[in-house]
């Protein structure tokens, strides 16, 4: 849909769906009429709106900044979600705290608003949908497949993501609070471990203010080289401060891949089906998540916690690796790159 409609218009009905659905939520929770079921449905109207919002930003982005400040606006980007992910929990913590579950998703729900009131003056670079508009929705569809398989770099990057996202991310949603709860300290100690994880993000968005990797997809797989050791960091039997402190670079890693990977797709991917490519590429990520979670939950026992967790990132890592060694990923370099061919046309 991002790629047939206007993208700011797309985001704005997804803030707007997403307030909606916090709102009734906030509404059951403080009238306390909420049930599981009535939640769980929510979560997936908010999912679903969700989805339409990272695809449409990716596009939006080259219509809004010059193709010389794009891995400036996706470092920044990147740095909101670093500086949120410190910010957020201990806010949520306070509003729970004060308010109880429900004042939280009210100020959730206001979040969209805001988001809403800060698109709308917005005035991206026009692009022409009508060509778009004439041809049928599953033949647009089809359009975004074949564009990914014509790109051979973005397949291994595909390959890369969906294998950190169902390998190794369970470590951080799963595992780790497992292993924080019957080996650290509890609660406390998982906060300092995401505390430095968070830290470790900031510092990488902010060196990718300066550093421009002439490469920057082969770059960013290498990042996630890195980024995927973070199972192995945790199941490493280490205190916690010397695990939070390799989460540090765990997070520039993490945050390091996800802009580098972002820019590439920017500046490589014919602007009418960027935003379908990156449909794909939030699929193989975030989509492939409880298949992972569901995969860790059962191998846990079989396996071992510690064995499990280092067996994640040497999985995760070797793969990232392949992909990186690819020549397609090794060829790849920024447009007004020596040895470059120039960028595909955008209208």
């Amino acid at each position: 849909m991002a790629d047939r409609l206007d993208r700011r218009r797309v985001m704005i009905a997804s803030d707007v769906v997403r307030l909606v659905v916090q709102a009734v939520a906030a509404t059951l929770l403080l009238s306390d009429g909420a049930e599981v079921w009535s939640l769980a449905a929510l979560a997936a109207l908010y999912g679903a709106g969700d989805a339409f919002f990272q695809p449409a930003m990716t596009g939006l982005l080259p219509q809004t900044v010059s193709a010389a400040r794009l891995q400036d606006a996706n470092a920044l980007r990147g740095m909101t979600y670093s500086i949120g992910s410190i910010a957020g929990p201990a806010l949520a913590g306070g509003i729970i705290a004060l308010g109880g579950p429900g004042a939280a998703f009210v100020v959730d729900a206001v979040t969209f608003a805001v988001s809403v009131a800060c698109l709308v003056p917005l005035q991206p670079r026009v692009v022409d949908r009508a060509a778009a508009a004439a041809t049928s929705f599953l033949d647009e569809l089809r359009g975004g497949w074949r564009a990914v398989r014509a790109l051979p770099w973005v397949r291994d990057g595909l390959v890369a993501m969906a294998t950190y996202h169902v390998v190794v991310l369970p470590s951080v949603f799963v595992l780790g609070p497992v292993l924080a709860d019957q080996e650290l300290r509890g609660a406390g100690d998982w906060a300092i471990i995401s505390a430095a994880f968070g830290i470790g993000s900031i510092l990488g968005d902010l060196a990718l203010l300066r550093w421009r990797p002439r490469r920057a997809l082969h770059s960013a797989l290498l990042l996630l080289i890195g980024a995927s050791c973070q199972a192995a960091i945790f199941g490493s039997g280490l205190s916690v401060w010397l695990i939070a402190a390799l989460e540090v670079l765990a997070g520039a890693c993490v945050t390091g891949f996800f802009t580098l990977w972002t820019v590439s797709l920017q500046e490589h991917v014919p602007e009418d089906v960027l935003s379908r490519v990156s449909s794909y590429d939030f699929l193989a990520s975030a989509g492939l998540i409880p298949v992972g979670t569901a995969l860790a939950g059962a191998l846990v026992e079989p396996v071992g916690l510690h064995e499990l967790l280092v067996a994640m990132s040497v999985v995760g890592a070797a793969v990232a690796a392949a992909c990186a060694a690819t020549p397609a990923v090794r060829a790849l370099t920024r447009p007004g790159a020596p040895g470059t061919a120039s960028p595909p046309p955008r209208p």
